[in-house]
């Protein structure tokens, strides 16, 4: 087994040790990051707060929780296609600005010729 993959198993067996400053440094060379050591020394603080939290995460019992692909009920937010009563197409027209062979005459648009 590789090296990397024997120190990740100590953290998913239950964090025995915290993520090192070697680990991060070593993560970092392998997605070819150039870290200074203050990024280094801050980047091993918070890996090891979010591999805590995950450690946290993976003790809870969810055991009697039904999986579920979204945290709130997502339902159809339309509403029925319902034919109503609609404006008359005579009033609509007597209306517009332009007609022109019972349509609304509107300008052209971006130069373009009617």
């Amino acid at each position: 087994m590789a090296e990397g993959a024997q120190s990740c198993g100590a953290y998913h067996r239950g964090m025995a040790e915290r993520i090192s400053r070697d680990d991060v440094a070593h993560v970092a060379m392998l997605a070819r990051l150039a870290l200074t050591d203050a990024e280094l020394d801050t980047f091993t603080g918070q890996l090891a707060a979010v591999l805590d939290h995950a450690q946290d995460v993976e003790a809870l019992d969810v055991a009697d929780v039904e999986p579920m692909t979204h945290p709130y009920h997502v339902g159809n937010v339309l509403r029925p296609d319902v034919i109503t009563a609609t404006v008359d197409r005579g009033e609509v027209l007597a209306a517009a600005p332009a007609v022109e062979d019972d349509r609304i005459r509107v300008p052209p648009i971006l130069g373009e010729a009617p």
